[in-house]
């Protein structure tokens, strides 16, 4: 059983790495776009806003399987910097400080580093 389903582990990858991204770049058109609901936006070249656009950018690279090890480690990276800077002054535990998320994409987007993108990337490998 496990030899069977150990078999679909490179699409199972590239279902969590595309699902992963498409909720990275929600958060980044949040910030940006407005959409969906936003409760606020950032100044143009604030600290929010650079990371609106690494989310919108990085999220789409992650997405489409283009530089994903590149576009991983600059996301999961600024994910850190967001948790530390953000989240973590409020509160230390991710649960009071609304932090979870970018624990979670942090470490997802390090495991893809070293994962790499999984099946139906464009420069898979």
């Amino acid at each position: 059983m496990t030899d069977r389903l150990s078999a679909y582990a490179p699409q199972a990858l590239a279902v969590l790495r595309i699902v992963a991204a498409l909720l990275f770049v929600l958060h980044g058109t949040q910030k940006l776009l407005g959409f969906p609901a936003a409760e606020f936006a950032p100044p143009v070249f604030s600290i929010f806003w650079f990371a609106a656009i690494i989310e919108i950018v990085t999220g789409v690279l992650i997405g489409v399987g283009f530089f994903t090890r590149a576009a991983a480690f600059i996301a999961s990276g600024t994910m850190a910097v967001a948790y530390w800077m953000v989240h973590a002054p409020g509160n230390l535990f991710p649960t009071n400080n609304g932090g979870d998320a970018a624990i979670l994409f942090c470490f997802l987007f390090l495991f893809l580093v070293f994962a790499g993108p999984g099946r139906w990337a464009v420069n898979e490998k």
